[in-house]
């Protein structure tokens, strides 16, 4: 019984993967690139060696439960300012984007910024895209074995530097490598130096644009951040169509052709492989490749730069960009506001917390001598990085008796400190409802927190009560 289905071609609906082979270009934005991509590089691999009063400059001390940040450390109660930080960031690739497109993924993403440098080993060794072409297509010589093998060799020690320099931001830079040469690595920074360089080996050497087209989340909601006002690298096919070769010389309207020649080396330069002519592209990271390479063959050729550029979509179709529009201006608002707050709330912050908690079982105790005592449990948290010895007081002063001796509290400590409040009899009429209980440094006046309480007795006890029924 013939089923129909004899003979029938099997059509497969998914594209086979086509290993992209980027070619090098030179120019203005190609420097650019090259000159974030050093000092990305150079900030991650060597801002873990660099020491601030005795220790690491930037480490995140998670057994210690500690982030130290050049002068600033910061602790588990310090977690509003990373979520803090967290927005920023947020609104900052929101503005971004809304202004200059993917300008954030083509110059300053980690997954941009290792594949380059995974890309300048791989041409190092391999040579550029014709040689690396040629290569692949040979079939296993001696050159092709060394020439593998040496790139191998070079991407998994860059790959294990990577991680290296990843646990370095959370076990001292120091004690890492001392632990690693002496072969004593423990077992948490084993698995991360692994992990990590292991990731960045399959992410910046293998996957390179398939992270960028198929994993990242940004280049699937980007385009609700896009309008007809953003900045994006774009072609002009009012002025480059109808494409051709030519020969030189030709005057292209004579000719019937634009300005492009067909030379398709804007895609043989695309990090993701795409071809810009087709139009914006969610694969575009505006990495300017293009731009460069685009720029060049026009001044070969005696045309004017400029047929491939950062343009808007208003712009290309001549109209006037609005660069002032109601999303750039809320973005930019928010993160100016936010931003300004932030900076300010780190500055004024205090290295110490303190909470009050009064005692439930009792509101006040009235002593055999007519004062009336209030008792209340403190808390005190010394975020400092050293220890210190705190005094307790009652604002405003003169009136209540504390009853509390000063209390050393070494540095992350958080210490629970009972307190007791008196008010002799003659006092009591003068003695106000709300005070504050602060404890202050003895060694440095300057660092001090108060917080707000009450103090019950018997005379203030019906105002009390008339309170809790209001």
């Amino acid at each position: 019984m013939n089923d129909g289905t004899a003979g029938a071609e099997v059509v497969s609906l998914y594209e086979t993967h086509r290993k992209v082979y980027p070619r090098e270009v030179t120019g203005r934005f190609a420097r650019l690139r090259t000159l974030a991509a050093f000092a990305l590089l150079g900030i991650f691999y060597g801002l873990p060696w660099v020491q601030w009063s005795g220790r690491q400059a930037v480490l995140f001390d998670l057994p210690a439960r500690k982030f130290h940040l050049f002068g600033l450390t910061l602790w588990p109660q310090d977690f509003l300012y990373l979520s803090w930080l967290l927005i920023l960031a947020a609104l900052t690739l929101f503005f971004v984007t809304a202004v200059a497109g993917r300008v954030w993924c083509g110059y300053a993403c980690p997954q941009t910024v290792w594949t380059e440098a995974f890309l300048a080993l791989e041409r190092f060794v391999e040579g550029d895209r014709p040689q690396r072409l040629k290569l692949d297509r040979k079939p296993w010589t001696t050159e092709w074995v060394l020439r593998k093998s040496a790139k191998q060799f070079l991407w998994i020690g860059f790959a294990a530097l990577t991680g290296f320099s990843f646990v370095a931001f959370f076990t001292p830079a120091r004690e890492l490598a001392g632990s690693v040469l002496s072969l004593q690595l423990g077992g948490w920074e084993t698995f991360w130096i692994l992990f990590y360089g292991f990731a960045t080996y399959g992410n910046a050497g293998f996957l390179r644009e398939q992270v960028c087209k198929y994993m990242c989340p940004y280049a699937r909601f980007q385009s609700a951040m896009f309008d007809h006002d953003t900045l994006t690298v774009s072609y002009d096919p009012g002025r480059g169509e109808p494409r051709g070769a030519r020969k030189r010389g030709i005057d292209p309207k004579a000719a019937g052709l634009g300005d492009c020649v067909d030379c398709t080396i804007c895609v043989q330069v695309c990090p993701t492989g795409i071809d810009i002519r087709k139009g914006l592209q969610y694969e575009c990271i505006d990495c300017a490749a293009c731009v460069d390479a685009c720029d060049d063959v026009m001044a070969r050729v005696g045309y004017r730069p400029g047929l491939i550029r950062y343009a808007t979509e208003r712009e290309l179709a001549g109209q006037k960009t609005r660069y002032f529009r109601p999303r750039v201006l809320v973005y930019g608002g928010l993160l100016l506001v936010l931003g300004i707050g932030f900076v300010i709330s780190l500055t004024l912050r205090q290295p110490i917390g303190l909470d009050i908690i009064r005692d439930r079982n009792a509101l006040y105790r009235v002593l055999p001598d007519g004062s009336v005592e209030n008792v209340y449990s403190l808390r005190i948290l010394n975020k400092d990085d050293q220890a210190h010895r705190y005094v307790i007081e009652a604002q405003p002063a003169g009136v209540f008796q504390v009853d509390a001796e000063p209390v050393e509290v070494s540095a992350g400590e958080v210490r629970a400190v009972p307190a007791r409040l008196r008010v002799a009899p003659g006092d009591l009429a003068r003695a106000p409802r709300d005070l504050v209980i602060a404890v202050r440094a003895a060694d440095d006046p300057g660092l001090a927190a108060g917080h707000g309480t009450r103090f019950f007795a018997p005379e203030l006890d019906d105002d009390a009560h008339e309170d809790e029924h209001d």
